[in-house]
């Protein structure tokens, strides 16, 4: 399913963001609507996605085309990559945002959410970046921002491992697309306040820790068009992970507090 409206020129860069109904990623279309682009926006609820897009067309001029996906379904996840894919539509940025947390440990999780999870955080940012980086590297332009946690630099579970998986995997594809024109950036925030807590039955707080998801979004795209591989928001959450690159494993795990974004 999708639905476009007529934009102007057909100058302006597209970007394709995803979860894009909620939180971080839609504060990014809020923000790349601002800043000029037209947007591809992937969400599962259907309803939400035609009323955010009917907002930043209003707001903003922009062109948006919606796709109804859940990232878990191979299917539909195959609509996102073939539209990723499409050389006569090119999308300039794709940022991998479509978030999944499981609040209980590892062991407590049904298998299948797990599962889930992992489709998610890792299946689709692998399947949509390899999508996105052939057509892009093409045209010698393009760049994907691939929302990440400080949790990947902490002993967390299967959530931190997939945020590592993205970090690794984001640093392997800034080197060797940074040639052919292409950036890659992971984000890695910690504590921002969105929904995705909120689904969590997590309360946001208010504290140090806790990050403005406009100026979270503000400061990853500067730091992307800087070619950024990494980019890290805040004082306090640059500390954290570099004390976490250098405290051992045993003494980060009473680090709980910190790195679920």
């Amino acid at each position: 399913m999708s639905s476009s409206a007529p934009g102007p020129a057909a100058s302006r860069p597209t970007a394709l963001v995803t979860g894009a109904t909620a939180g971080i990623g839609h504060e990014f279309a809020r923000a790349l609507a601002e800043r000029g682009h037209d947007l591809v926006l992937v969400a599962r609820d259907g309803a939400r996605l035609e009323e955010v897009a009917a907002t930043l067309r209003a707001d903003h001029g922009a062109a948006v085309e919606v796709l109804v996906a859940d990232l878990t379904d191979r299917a539909r996840l195959r609509t996102v990559e073939a539209r990723l894919a499409d050389r006569d539509r090119p999308v300039d940025l794709l940022v991998n945002n479509a978030g999944f947390g499981l609040k209980q440990r590892f062991g407590d999780n049904d298998v299948e959410a797990e599962q889930a999870m992992l489709d998610v955080l890792v299946t689709a940012v692998m399947r949509l970046s390899h999508a996105a980086l052939g057509p892009m590297g093409e045209r010698g332009r393009g760049g994907i921002i691939n929302v990440s946690s400080v949790a990947a630099f902490l002993p967390r579970g299967t959530y931190a491992a997939a945020k590592a998986w993205v970090n690794s995997f984001s640093a392997w594809a800034a080197t060797e697309y940074a040639p052919r024109g292409v950036t890659v950036t992971a984000l890695c925030p910690g504590f921002t306040r969105t929904e995705f807590h909120e689904r969590m039955q997590v309360t946001p707080g208010t504290g140090m820790f806790w990050l403005d998801v406009r100026r979270l979004v503000d400061d990853a795209l500067a730091d992307h068009a800087r070619g950024r591989a990494l980019s890290v928001p805040s004082p306090q959450y640059k500390v954290a992970v570099a004390l976490a690159r250098v405290v051992p494993g045993r003494a980060l795990q009473r680090l709980q507090s910190i790195g679920r974004r």
